[in-house]
């Protein structure tokens, strides 16, 4: 291939504006396909036949298969050229998208969004680097404020359309609607953005890390997913996975230690910095991301709420984040990070505190309110985070650590939901027990009778309301532990160093 020069020339005036819209439109529609289909879980499981909690692998799913692509991204980059590969992934997120919107049962739908999420895991941090070629560098700063907007504003809007549309319309239309935005966007690239291509060769890929990455994170997935249904252990299956998912995780770790060019740089790690804050950092969205996906699952299957108003009660946090995001900015300039992230984690520790008194006859306020309370204190742990995280590194390695960051970032929140999905329905099963265990059913049956209601019934009525207060109970169970984990986040981050330099924001582009 002809090499194109390295340093492309800005663009200007409306032909600038149009290729920053494309790119922020990118990202926003990358990351709201993050938080659109949690609220539609319920809707997708009831047309497709299959639990609630096999609705959660359509999540985690598109989570995993987005958080290995990341890595790769330079290397697509580097071969490919990053204009192409960001048409190519365009295009090939919006062909997934349609296969997901058709899909007719559950297999099809977790293929197709794994291949949603290895299309659109490349997408965003290739619109930041295009971003940052385009815009003069006097300009580059508030280029990458508009397009850090676009990520907080996205799950802000997630929730509610993707309750809108499935009530409204259906579940597929959650899919159905990024169709003309991956072909806008695919087009803009194709003819906006062709100037600013960067060089391309021949790059060495690091095949065997790549093909120990997919087996143990594959294994790993699978038998998280899949470990509830098959009684765990006392199945062969989970056993062989979990032996394939710890004995390739090791082997992994051992290959890209020693290998010159790994998929993954855990070099990175020999940062103490760096290592305590990716861990809380891990451990706290993790938490976070879990019960992003339980709140609305539980508002549905037991408190009767629709799609849309699970959005609206959900969807609150991201206002708050959005009002903060700012003044937080300001404020890690002027205060120690390590005291911002810990407080911004407990805050969120002390808002899960808050839901450990909902009850099946709580309003939407009540609900709602934690939620607000939650984004307030976001930015406080986002924010400085990647401060103390990429502060930590030489400023060589700044990238490399942002990939490693973001990649496991992305792992924490698929292995949180599908860990918290197991313990929510293992916690309502264990507090039905303990319901039917001690209920006394002789006044409500008479009650029930008196208004004319046959023995079956009565019988529907009452194993309802005890599902529903059994839910409930499981609910604010996994609160109280969510609690428990963010506090362990919070105090770890003061392992960490205060960080000798400054991050300038879009130095991991």
């Amino acid at each position: 291939m002809n090499a194109k020069a390295e340093v492309a020339a800005p663009l200007t005036g409306m032909r600038l504006l149009l290729a920053g819209a494309v790119l922020a439109l990118t990202n926003f529609m990358v990351v709201l396909d993050t938080t659109i289909a949690n609220v539609s879980v319920p809707h997708i499981a009831g047309s497709l036949g299959i639990s609630a909690s096999q609705g959660t692998w359509i999540i985690t799913s598109y989570a995993v298969a987005e958080a290995v692509c990341v890595p790769l991204t330079g290397w697509l980059a580097g071969r490919f050229g990053a204009v192409r590969t960001f048409t190519f992934g365009m295009i090939g997120f919006g062909i997934f998208s349609l296969l997901c919107g058709v899909s007719t049962s559950l297999g099809m739908l977790v293929a197709c969004r794994i291949g949603q999420g290895l299309c659109g895991g490349p997408l965003m941090p290739l619109s930041q680097t295009l971003l940052m070629r385009i815009f003069k560098p006097e300009q580059r700063a508030q280029a990458m404020g508009v397009w850090a907007m676009t990520t907080v504003t996205a799950p802000i809007l997630g929730p509610i359309l993707g309750g809108v549309i499935s009530d409204t319309w259906s579940w597929h239309w959650i899919f159905f609607i990024n169709l003309p935005v991956a072909a806008l966007c695919a087009f803009g690239a194709t003819r906006l953005l062709g100037s600013s291509e960067t060089k391309t060769e021949k790059l060495r890929i690091d095949g065997v890390g790549l093909a120990l990455m997919l087996l143990w994170i594959g294994a790993l997935q699978i038998m998280l997913d899949l470990g509830r249904e098959h009684d765990w252990f006392s199945d062969p299956t989970i056993v062989a996975l979990a032996v394939i998912a710890a004995v390739g995780l090791v082997v992994f770790l051992a290959w890209e230690l020693t290998e010159d060019q790994p998929i993954v740089d855990l070099r990175v790690f020999r940062h103490r910095g760096f290592t305590v804050a990716v861990a809380s950092l891990s451990f706290a969205f993790a938490t976070f991301f879990a019960s992003a996906v339980i709140i609305p699952q539980w508002l549905q299957t037991s408190m009767g709420y629709t799609a849309t108003y699970a959005g609206y009660a959900t969807a609150f946090t991201g206002v708050a984040a959005v009002i903060m995001s700012p003044i937080v900015a300001k404020l890690s300039s002027k205060f120690d990070p390590r005291a911002l992230v810990c407080f911004g984690i407990l805050w969120l520790g002390m808002t899960s505190l808050l839901r450990v008194h909902w009850n099946s006859g709580a309003d939407f306020w009540t609900l709602a309110l934690p939620q607000l309370l939650q984004g307030f204190g976001m930015p406080f742990f986002f924010i400085p985070l990647t401060t103390l995280a990429l502060g930590a590194v030489e400023p060589e390695e700044t990238a490399s650590a942002a990939g490693v960051m973001s990649f496991l970032r992305t792992m924490a929140g698929a292995i949180g939901t599908s860990i918290s999905a197991t313990m929510w329905d293992n916690s309502g099963r264990i507090a039905r027990s303990e319901i039917v265990s001690k209920l006394n059913t002789q006044g409500t049956s008479e009650a029930l009778a008196a208004q004319g209601f046959s023995v079956d019934q009565i019988r529907a009525v009452i194993a309802q309301l005890v599902d529903k207060e059994a839910m409930a109970l499981a609910t604010t169970h996994i609160f109280l532990i969510s609690a428990v984990v963010f506090a362990f986040a919070a105090m770890i981050i003061w392992l960490t160093p205060r960080p000798t330099r400054t991050v300038e924001m879009g130095a991991a582009h």
